[in-house]
């Protein structure tokens, strides 16, 4: 993680942000936010850059006065293995705990990252119903998901 800061998102970012998640988008690993979705969102972006560019991005995504979400956790393709993406991750669990949030959750197809984060599995049935509806729903892997719901006890 040489030369990376982890640094709140802009509005000014939102383009390069789009460029950086396209892949992901595309191959179905991430949902698509269209622009003014994530200018809405903005404050809950935390960016990792070096220099003037963005490496990884994610977003702690407030659902409840005690429960968030980890969600749009994107690193670029050359910078995977450098732990950019743990760095984000535990940046947005201290963020979560000093926001006084009890649980962070968080759906990936990348289950053993979260598991060494101290992210549990947890049964897709146990997510709060506003989650499927107003996110999964969008996915082009719906209904049919093979995501799995970890969450962590702060």
């Amino acid at each position: 993680m040489n030369n990376i800061e982890l640094l709140r998102a802009k509005l000014s970012d939102i383009e390069d942000m789009q460029k950086l998640v396209i892949p992901e988008v595309e191959s179905g690993l991430i949902l698509p936010r269209s622009s003014d979705e994530i200018a809405t969102n903005i404050r809950s972006y935390i960016l990792a850059k070096e220099g003037s560019e963005i490496v990884g991005f994610c977003a702690l995504h407030i659902h409840t006065p005690s429960l968030a979400e980890i969600r749009s956790l994107v690193v670029k393709e050359s910078k995977r293995g450098e732990k950019i993406g743990q760095s984000l991750v535990l940046k947005a669990i201290e963020e979560a705990k000093t926001l006084g949030l009890q649980k962070l959750l968080s759906l990936t197809y990348r289950q053993e990252f979260f598991e060494k984060l101290g992210f549990v599995e947890i049964p897709k049935e146990s997510l709060p119903e506003h989650k499927i509806w107003a996110d999964c729903i969008k996915c082009k892997h719906f209904p049919v998901c093979n995501e799995v719901s970890l969450i962590k006890n702060l």
